[in-house]
């Protein structure tokens, strides 16, 4: 089956989840260290504030913190993370599928451009998306989207013991006394 987005959505542009548990807030849309520059003048262009994060670092010594970042994170528009701020949620404007449209679409990042493949063994889809959920699966055109999520994979494989994760504290008010913040080392 053809992958194609539901009619009227951009659910995976508005939620946002936390990862890898609520300890660590909610995450944002994965930047990688050379797309970070570029996606912070589309803001400028674009007239929006945005906020970028760490999201992975990594160091030969586990006491001293991260000495290099392997990703960045853009984080929602809302104070509880949701909300991409490249979403045209205010113009009336609609996507080809009827959705909000991205202010970026043609310029995206590429864990955009990999969705709904999520990284694990073996790839899946994200069964979040609302196509994925109905449908079960898509197996003729995500060829784009395979490309995309290796091409940030091959930027994952750290050549060091210690990776770290960064706790953003971003999330629902209800679990705020869970949350930490700064970066805290993977197990």
């Amino acid at each position: 089956m053809e992958f194609g987005c539901i009619e009227d959505c951009s659910q995976c542009c508005i939620e946002r989840e936390y990862y890898p548990s609520k300890k660590f807030g909610k995450i944002g849309v994965l930047i990688l260290p050379e797309e970070k520059e570029r996606i912070e003048k589309l803001a400028r262009k674009n007239r929006l504030k945005i906020r970028i994060l760490p999201r992975i670092g990594i160091s030969e010594n586990k006491n001293s913190g991260p000495t290099k970042i392997l990703a960045y994170q853009l984080m929602g528009s809302e104070k509880n993370g949701n909300t991409c701020p490249f979403l045209d949620t205010n113009s009336g404007n609609k996507s080809p599928h009827g959705g909000f449209p991205c202010r970026i679409y043609k310029e995206r990042p590429l864990a955009c451009m990999a969705y709904p493949l999520i990284e694990s063994e073996p790839i899946t889809l994200d069964q979040k998306c609302k196509f994925c959920k109905e449908h079960g699966n898509a197996d003729q055109n995500l060829i784009s989207e395979i490309e995309s999520l290796l091409k940030i994979k091959e930027k994952m494989i750290p050549d060091v013991s210690s990776i770290w994760r960064f706790a953003t504290n971003i999330g629902e008010m209800e679990d705020q006394g869970i949350m930490k913040s700064g970066w805290i080392l993977e197990d």
